[in-house]
């Protein structure tokens, strides 16, 4: 297991790119813990950022 887990994380080094998408998709299934873990913290930093600026803009122009 943790052999796999250490292939995993250096496939995800790798291809950051790739971890992003990877994260989005199993997000589809609803497990927000695999969605940060794929993104590492960068992503997840972005991912915030996103939402934090789609409420306010939300609130803005649908009030």
């Amino acid at each position: 297991m943790e052999k796999r887990e250490g292939l995993r994380q250096q496939e995800l080094n790798k291809n950051p790119g790739g971890a992003l998408r990877d994260g989005f998709n199993r997000g589809e299934n609803g497990n927000y813990t695999d969605i940060t873990g794929g993104m590492g913290w960068k992503g997840t930093v972005i991912l915030i950022i996103i939402l934090i600026v789609g409420f306010v803009l939300y609130k803005l122009f649908l009030k």
